[in-house]
């Protein structure tokens, strides 16, 4: 609405990321303070502050703003944080004489002004606008909207409140963590096919691939159809035989899709919580497994899945496959089974077993995650979750975090922190902005301390790809991520796992360079890359690494990605690892990207040093990671090596830029110069220290500069 004032908003003025306006900056601890200022250049009779706080409900308040006496035209005020955490949103009402307001709006919206006849006043807001630079503001004709139901506009400005005391594990902030699709990256040394084989003695379902290159099967068999139930015979103990591979990609932490016992390749379907699936080897495999990544100083962290079981498995055992009688059997035949009470049964109308199950799926039975008994399995002493981070794992991706109860939630992360002696990751599913997801009727107690440590960042990936597609400039990137790092607590930006592919997405080199998504497997499994998509991917998922890598948080690498495999949505973006049929561009790719994640490992700037945006324009972004003077980063901790490393990335296919530097190393000037990508291999991504000054930097066509300055 900044459009319908008729003086430029620079009249009021609050910048939500500038200490001058607001400090301290961005999410703050249960109890403490924050100084509000806000200046206005026009006459009003008052300001106030409004504000609403809470999580499963709001409450609205206002506080009168007063003049501050030492700066002109400045009003002040100080308000304490709330003793629980949540959200507190806030905005501005400016409140004066009519022709005061009218003297700042055009007179064709006068009759949109909020006239309060009772005070002879009218008011005009001040609320947050995603495009404000620094977070400034912009005014609007009514209040913003923060309820739950609301349609959030106009925007307010946010302060997520956080339980004070609320820490991350250290070793997962400024991590390189690498995921892996169990079955599909490499056979280990206890891998046999026959063995393999005959997993389907019971299970006529599946289908099994000697050849490890073969495709991905969409068809499954005649009689049952798709299922996911195609295997290749990937092992845990073939992970460990790559120990060297993944120490080469710098590789500190694995996340591991599901390795429970399950009827599917993807395991989603848990069939047994306290069993490695055999085909993966098993609990043997799994204990040599952990021994080496122990040994070998890589952590990991498993998959629990813990909205649904599989109708297969020992707990639901609705194909009578398990001994032990299960829920199935206990609602349909009336026998006696201790997980009776985990799930929800009815009769329909033909008096046929019907049960709520995952989005619909039959094959995935919810299960009720209030359950007492069921609570005492998963997150009992020793139960589920403790048992694994016994075993050795490093903490918990919870698949779809948002479908499970606050409170369980609450509970899981009491679980993991007690078992890990306080060390363990609770890392959640959760796709949308987190410090504001909205799923069952309320605001989710996800960012403030008392569930996640972190969760995965989706946005920064859908950002991401799309300023690199072309979609979006660099300057709507910035803002994405400035608003990014307002909102969550510290301990949480440092250690979000920032991805650019899943298993649950497109592979990034896809959506980067390839043809649209047709919609059908039939369809998505005939499309092949061509040279130029692959010349052009390769170029964009260089510069997809180096943001990866040098913006903070937990840069999270897909398997196969950093060789730029490509592929659409599941099965697709599942396939095996191609070991030694690497091409000559993915080799290059590879090494591209072996250097840019070792500059985590060598420089504690990119750790937890600060970030500063430096420019955002159409396609050039450049951005700096830094250490305080004391060469301190983000937390006060003493970091060996450069206090400063500079990212300059060039987005454009047609223009060259030249980035004029001072002896200081700081940029004053950039220029572009027309010079269009051949599509021949000919981009770079160069990585260089300053020992003395530049006066050009010159940075290529779908090419990225990376400066370490000493």
């Amino acid at each position: 609405m900044t459009s319908r004032i008729a003086n430029t908003s620079d009249c009021v003025i609050h910048c939500s990321r500038l200490p001058e306006y607001r400090a301290p900056f961005g999410a703050l601890a249960t109890g403490s303070t924050v100084e509000l200022n806000i200046d206005a250049y026009v006459t009003v009779d008052e300001i106030v502050l409004c504000y609403a706080y809470g999580l499963y409900g709001l409450s609205y308040n206002e506080l009168r703003c007063h003049k501050n006496e030492k700066v002109p035209n400045r009003w002040s005020c100080r308000l304490r944080m709330p003793a629980e955490p949540g959200l507190l949103f806030y905005w501005f009402c400016i409140r004066s004489k009519d022709s005061d307001i009218e003297a700042i709006v055009d007179p064709q919206y006068h009759n949109l002004l909020y006239r309060k006849f009772d005070e002879g006043r009218t008011y005009l807001y001040y609320v947050a606008s995603w495009e404000g630079k620094d977070g400034k503001g912009k005014f609007a004709f009514s209040a913003p909207q923060v309820g739950v139901f609301e349609e959030k506009y106009p925007h307010a400005f946010q302060i997520t409140v956080y339980e004070e005391g609320f820490v991350t594990p250290d070793w997962m902030k400024g991590a390189v963590m690498y995921q892996i699709f169990p079955d599909r990256f490499f056979r280990g040394s206890d891998y046999s096919f026959a063995k393999m084989e005959e997993t389907g003695n019971s299970r006529l379902e599946r289908i099994f691939h000697e050849d490890w290159d073969e495709d991905v099967d969409i068809d499954g068999k005649p009689q049952t159809g798709y299922l996911a139930c195609d295997f290749y015979g990937g092992t845990l103990m073939g992970i460990a035989e790559k120990t060297e591979y993944l120490q080469s990609l710098n590789v500190d932490v694995l996340y591991l899709n599901p390795i429970c016992e399950a009827r599917s390749n993807h395991r989603y379907d848990t069939a047994d919580y306290m069993n490695v699936d055999p085909i993966l080897g098993g609990k043997q495999g799994y204990k040599a497994f952990s021994s080496v990544m122990h040994d070998k100083g890589i952590r990991y962290i498993v998959d629990g899945v813990f909205s649904h079981t599989g109708a297969d498995s020992r707990y639901f055992n609705k194909y009578g496959r398990y001994e032990e009688p299960g829920a199935y059997s206990a609602f349909a035949e009336g026998k006696d089974s201790r997980f009776a009470s985990w799930y929800s049964f009815r009769r329909g109308e033909n008096g046929a077993v019907e049960y709520d199950s995952w989005w619909g799926f039959p094959e995935l039975p919810n299960v009720k995650e209030d359950d007492l008994s069921y609570r005492e399995y998963i997150l009992g002493d020793h139960g589920v979750v403790a048992g694994w981070l016994r075993g050795g794992a490093s903490g918990i991706r919870l698949d779809v975090s948002d479908e499970l109860p606050d409170s369980f939630l609450r509970e899981m992360r009491s679980c993991v922190k007690k078992a890990s002696r306080g060390d363990g990751l609770v890392l959640g599913e959760v796709w949308e902005e987190v410090t504001t997801k909205i799923s069952y009727g309320n605001y989710r107690d996800f960012a403030f301390g008392r569930t996640h440590d972190t969760v995965m960042g989706y946005p920064f990936r859908e950002a991401l790809i799309s300023f690199l597609r072309g979609e979006t400039d660099a300057h709507t990137w910035c803002l994405t991520m400035e608003k990014y790092r307002e909102n969550l607590p510290d301990q949480m930006y440092y250690c979000m796992m920032n991805l650019i592919s899943s298993h649950d997405v497109p592979r990034a080199i896809t959506e980067l360079a390839g043809p649209p998504d047709p919609g059908s497997r039939e369809d998505q499994k005939k499309i092949v890359l061509s040279k130029h998509m692959k010349s052009r991917g390769a170029a964009l998922m260089k510069m997809a690494f180096a943001v990866q890598m040098l913006y903070p948080g937990c840069a999270c690498t897909y398997y196969g990605d950093e060789i730029g495999m490509d592929g659409y949505r599941d099965p697709f973006n599942r396939r095996t690892y191609p070991w030694g049929k690497e091409a000559s561009w993915q080799k290059d790719l590879l090494e591209t990207f072996r250097a840019l994640s070792g500059l985590r490992r060598q420089y504690g700037v990119l750790r937890c040093g600060d970030i500063r945006m430096i420019l955002a324009e159409s396609d050039d972004l450049i951005f700096e990671r830094f250490l305080d003077d004391e060469g301190k980063d983000h937390f006060g901790t003493p970091c060996e090596g450069p206090k400063k490393i500079l990212c300059i990335l060039n987005r454009s296919d047609k223009i060259k830029l030249l980035v004029q530097m001072d002896e200081s190393a700081r940029v004053v000037a950039v220029e572009h110069i027309a010079d269009i990508f051949s599509g021949t291999g000919d981009t770079k991504c160069v990585i260089s220290s300053l020992e003395a000054p530049v006066n050009k930097v010159e940075v290529r066509p779908l090419s990225v500069c990376v400066y370490i300055i000493k």
